[in-house]
């Protein structure tokens, strides 16, 4: 019996030992998640406010965005640890909006935006995500890490009396340029000493600490703008409601849309990557539209995936949803009780935190493999990044995506050939080999010879696939010159949907046991119109 209670005892002990263990694990993870939610609601103060200044509106309408975006996102988000909120590529297609016809349509837009997202998440558009190559993602993240940079040159500029800017000079810029160094050291070396507490907010306190004890006469958060403000209020944006409004805003709201998703999915998946985690493409296309709609009630720009702002979150230990509410909560806090504060924070300190996300987010590697992966990819690369420095991202993975593809279909047009041989019973055979679709259909006409060929041919697609409407046309051809010549063909190992398909070439084929039973892309109306409709 004693024996009996010493084991219980002892399992009882160690069971309570792992207990506690798992406790103190789940507050430490909450200790990480929040003040990992701290350095990315400071980061995001002065992102807000320079993007609204950018689409020409009140400091404010960005940091509200910045909030509703972020907490929605956070909370329904189909990446956990992913940050959303107020980005330089809505706001440069915004200006000209709100110059135009005013903020308050910018509001309605928004709105519009953000049902055109709920829309895409609905019928699952986020899967095509997938079809963006790996070389388009390289070019995106090393653009997008330029475009960062570039951004934070604007904090070394200074505004004269008269409202121009010039770039900083002497003592102010040397104070500058050391504080953004001390910043970059302290979160370079402070996990070599604890993890206590994310690198970035070390840095960033530290820095600021020394600036506020010494008053050192650096540009401050409060240089910028004011952010003291009160709780976002639901408001109807104060347009008429009839077609020609829908006009003026609907070209704005799909292009936001597009821009945001493009952004927000690829966002997501270098996020993936990073945490091990895949799939959440519709789920944050529904969750980006529910803010955006939200938001534009609310008086905010409207926003989408941060990058930076998402690095940081994520190499400062945030993995769960809980470090992007933090986020939001905080910017929050902020504006409502604390903006005396953090008016005093010196731009030095968070532009040297993006800089080290600068340094984080550019796919070095990408620069060793130019010379060692094919020329097209390497192209791709540097298109997509210059486009994307040049222009914006949408527009850059449109361009990637576009030049991947035609690079593809002309590799793989190249690729047709016949393996030819005479069979014993005196037939000559075409071995395909080789996909058949539009890029190919010339080639693969080129390989018969209707004239020399005997009086019996088979073509067999046992090592080829029949794509699409033109593969269809071309085997149609080739079979209409060996009859014109009198001669017999067969057609071997072709699916069961180009049986169908072939209204003058069917009667031709062999039916086999393992012929394949891929579908051809070919639509309904395209079949009857230029097959006749035979089935």
């Amino acid at each position: 019996m004693r024996a009996t209670l010493a084991a219980f005892a002892e399992r009882f002990t160690i069971s309570g030992r792992q207990k506690t263990l798992e406790n103190f694990l789940s507050v430490a993870n909450l200790k990480t998640e929040v003040l990992s939610g701290l350095t990315v609601a400071l980061a995001l103060v002065p992102e807000a406010v320079a993007f609204a200044f950018v689409a020409g509106v009140h400091p404010l309408v960005g940091l509200y965005a910045a909030f509703i975006v972020g907490l929605v996102t956070a909370v329904f988000g189909g990446r956990p640890g992913m940050i959303s909120g107020a980005t330089g590529a809505l706001a440069v297609v915004m200006v000209s909006l709100v110059s135009t016809h005013g903020v308050e349509y910018l509001f309605a837009t928004v709105v519009l935006m953000g049902i055109l997202q709920i829309l895409a998440g609905v019928f699952r558009l986020g899967k095509f995500i997938r079809l963006v190559p790996h070389p388009v993602m390289l070019g995106f993240v090393n653009g997008l890490a330029i475009v960062i940079f570039m951004a934070q040159l604007t904090q070394f500029k200074v505004t004269g009396a008269d409202g121009s800017q010039t770039w900083m000079s002497g003592w102010p810029l040397v104070l500058m340029l050391a504080l953004v160094v001390l910043t970059m050291v302290i979160i370079w070396g402070f996990p070599k000493i604890t993890n206590l507490v994310p690198a970035p907010l070390a840095g960033i306190g530290i820095v600021a600490g020394l600036v506020i004890l010494f008053n050192i006469d650096v540009p401050r958060v409060g240089d910028l703008a004011s952010i003291k403000g009160g709780l976002p209020t639901f408001h109807i944006p104060t347009v008429p409601f009839d077609l020609d409004m829908l006009k003026i805003i609907f070209p704005y709201a799909l292009i936001l849309a597009a821009i945001g998703l493009i952004e927000s999915l690829l966002t997501l998946n270098l996020v993936g990557e990073i945490t091990g985690k895949r799939g959440g493409a519709s789920q944050e296309c529904l969750a980006q539209g529910a803010a955006n709609t939200i938001t534009g009630f609310f008086g905010g720009m409207g926003g989408c995936a941060m990058i930076g702002q998402s690095m940081i979150n994520v190499k400062s230990g945030g993995r769960t949803r809980l470090s992007g509410i933090a986020a939001s909560l905080f910017l929050l806090a902020f504006i409502l009780v604390a903006s005396g504060l953090i008016e005093q924070i010196p731009l030095a300190a968070l532009v040297g935190v993006m800089f080290m996300v600068v340094i984080g987010t550019f796919a070095w590697q990408s620069l060793t493999i130019l010379r060692r992966i094919p020329l097209t990819d390497a192209l791709v690369i540097m298109l997509v990044t210059v486009v994307t420095v040049m222009s914006d991202l949408a527009i850059a993975v449109i361009v990637g995506v576009i030049v991947s593809a035609l690079a593809y279909a002309w590799n793989n047009a190249t690729r047709i050939h016949a393996v030819a041989h005479t069979s014993t019973e005196g037939a000559k055979v075409y071995r395909i080999e080789g996909p058949l679709f539009f890029g190919s259909a010339d080639g693969f006409g080129e390989l018969f010879d209707p004239k020399g060929d005997p009086s019996l041919v088979i073509i067999d697609f046992i090592n080829s696939r029949v794509v699409d409407q033109s593969s269809l046309q071309a085997i149609e051809a080739v079979a209409t010159k060996y009859e014109n010549e009198g001669k017999e063909v067969q057609l071997r190992h072709l699916s069961r949907d180009c049986h169908h398909l072939l209204s003058k070439a069917g009667q031709l084929m062999v039916d086999s046991d393992d012929d394949p039973d891929y579908e051809i892309a070919v639509d309904y109306s395209v079949k009857t119109s230029i097959f006749g409709g035979g089935h």
